[in-house]
């Protein structure tokens, strides 16, 4: 089959059976992954040589963390360095320990391979887990900075690792043999890449061309990638130091959004790629042996980094989904259990089976994310600690929802000196604002027992400024079904929230961006230099519009064509009303002029 018709045919799956994954959240690795299984040659065999796809779609990891590296300016790198040396120092040793033991005792390995395979397997996928992370938006939290953070020392262990290789007599191309050599390259090009790289760009910028300066990103991306690699590192270093080099360019958002779709579809590849290495015929003749190996990898990895996470200060809220993330084996295996296996410190049915093993660990990655989600789910329904004894004084206002909205106006009550109660249903949160000197109390005010014990029946207002959609559905429901003659004021996230609430009799509710935004859209009017007075009343006629288009949508919210058709309505309306009052303005003017003269 030509390479032509292997492309269409990969694109072809990928289209069908990724969005089926995506859609039964099961995320787009495993779908990329059981897309090269069904094309592969173990599948319909539409791939005949998975290994040379492999080695081009390895390009994918090489841009993807070219934009990593982009996204890390020095000075947020520096930040890191407690948790990329520390944690990923201890989890490498750990795991690699471990790995390395089981190795020996379990296989009969020498200490040479033991020690080579143990260090090659407590690597994990940076093709999976930071693709996943950012597709869960959770490269911004907690766990997801830490799973970063270990991620870039294992690509920063490799380095001494390329250097092991050839001490262990293990057959490796000449380069890989000088890891001083590729450490002194390394050195030279943090100290002077970062002009020249921007003096290349300021070049490139000047003629316009987007094509050109595509090929300049895609130049520096694999340029100091083929670097690295000519000199005995790994590829994806070099991409990421050119990255980092790059961090504080003003190219710096343009260079992403050129190399994004290469990195997406080349990712996209090097799944399928790992998904066509999977020996069905391997797997159907020793399932229990492989399978096994698959799972003490995951096992091993996931108890060591748990534990070693536990140990650490504030360790228990991200020890378990940092172990889960990490859990699997990288794609750094594949290049090593090959050498290992030329060298014969391994036997090659053995490496076989290792090599399959980290790919099942690979596959079953997105799953493991699953169960992260699960476990958060069942933690969330039951609380952490007891609720909070509330105040036995009344206070005149319920806050419920502690956090960006429901600060602001505890801050605007406080200015007034009128007292109030506040509860949040998240601990951390209320051990936050706690530490700032704020009273806050911890307690769900979706049971009635806590609102009875927050003094609701004496209250006058209460607030409503929970994040969660339902939730906070549920504690309106509840507060206007026991509490009628208390006014609420909510907080709304949307308009369909806003419907909602109305349904459940809340009349006073506050879209958290309408304001907002509409202040914005005055401080535009007024940078164009419209007149204060036209500002002030476009923001008048649209607020007024917006409340009359709220009320009459609220009727036919349910049904989609009604909504769309009163939208429509409500702007030409809007329009017409605006239309109007120009052409009156314009009337008066000439008149007002004349008055003053």
């Amino acid at each position: 089959m030509n390479s032509l018709t292997t492309f269409a045919a990969l694109i072809g799956a990928a289209v069908l059976l990724v969005p089926l994954f995506k859609r039964a959240k099961l995320g787009t690795v495993l779908g990329y992954l059981a897309t090269g299984v069904l094309v592969g040659p173990f599948g319909f065999n539409q791939v005949s040589d998975p290994e040379s796809l492999l080695h081009t779609a390895e390009l994918g990891i090489v841009l993807l963390l070219f934009v990593i590296g982009l996204e890390l300016q020095p000075s947020r790198l520096w930040a890191l360095r407690r948790q990329v040396f520390g944690l990923g120092g201890l989890q490498m040793v750990g795991c690699g320990v471990a790995i390395g033991l089981v190795a020996a005792w379990g296989f009969g390995l020498s200490v040479k391979a033991s020690l080579l395979i143990g260090w090659t397997l407590a690597l994990s996928s940076t093709a999976l887990v930071l693709p996943t992370l950012a597709e869960r938006k959770e490269l911004t939290t907690q766990y997801g900075r830490e799973s970063f953070a270990v991620l870039l020392f294992q690509d920063l262990s490799v380095i001494p690792l390329l250097a092991l290789i050839p001490l262990l007599d293990v057959g490796l191309p000449k380069a890989g043999r000088a890891p001083l050599v590729g450490l002194a390259v390394l050195l030279v090009v943090v100290l002077v890449g970062r002009k020249l790289l921007h003096w290349l760009f300021v070049y490139v910028a000047r003629f316009g061309s987007r094509e050109l300066f595509t090929a300049a990103a895609l130049l520096c991306a694999l340029g100091l990638a083929s670097l690295m690699a000519a000199v005995g590192l790994s590829m994806s270093l070099g991409a990421f130091v050119a990255g980092v080099l790059l961090a504080d360019s003003e190219f710096r958002h343009e260079l992403e959004a050129t190399i994004d779709p290469f990195k997406g579809l080349l990712l996209g590849l090097f799944f399928m790629a790992v998904g066509m290495n999977i020996d069905l015929d391997l797997l159907a003749t020793m399932p229990a042996r492989v399978i096994g190996m698959a799972l003490g990898l995951i096992a091993i990895k996931l108890a060591v980094l748990w534990v070693l996470r536990l140990l650490a200060p504030d360790g228990a809220s991200t020890a378990r989904p940092l172990a889960l993330a990490l859990a699997q084996g990288g794609e750094f295996a594949f290049v090593v259990t090959s050498m290992v296996e030329q060298g014969r410190l391994v036997p090659g049915r053995l490496a076989e089976q290792m090599t399959l093993a980290v790919a099942i660990s690979m596959a079953l990655a997105p799953l493991l994310f699953l169960a992260n989600d699960w476990f958060a789910r069942r933690e969330a329904k039951k609380p952490a600690r007891p609720y909070d004894e509330l105040p036995t004084d009344p206070a005149p206002v319920v806050i419920a929802g502690f956090g960006r909205v429901g600060q602001v106006v505890g801050r605007v009550l406080m200015k007034q000196g009128i007292r109030f109660t506040a509860v949040d249903s998240d601990p951390d949160q209320v051990e936050t604002v706690r530490r700032f000197g704020m009273k806050v109390f911890y307690g769900d005010t979706a049971h009635l027992a806590l609102l009875e014990s927050a003094q609701l029946s004496a209250a006058k207002v209460f607030v409503l400024a929970i994040d969660d959609v339902e939730h906070s559905l549920q504690v309106a429901e509840l507060v206007r079904r026991h509490y009628p003659k208390v006014a609420i004021v909510a907080r709304a996230r949307n308009r369909f929230h806003a419907y909602r609430l109305i349904d459940l009799g809340v009349t006073v509710q506050v879209r958290e961006t309408l304001l907002s935004s509409v202040e914005m859209g005055r401080e535009v009017l007024d940078a164009l230099g419209v007149p204060d007075e036209d500002i002030a009343k476009t923001v008048a006629r649209f607020l007024d519009n917006d409340r009359m288009l709220l009320a009459r949508q609220q009727a036919v919210y349910h049904d989609e064509q009604q909504l769309i058709q009163t939208s429509k309505e409500a702007r030409e309306e809007l329009a017409s009303i605006l239309d109007v009052e120009r052409r009156q303005d314009k009337r008066e003017k000439p008149e007002r002029a004349e008055r003053a003269d």
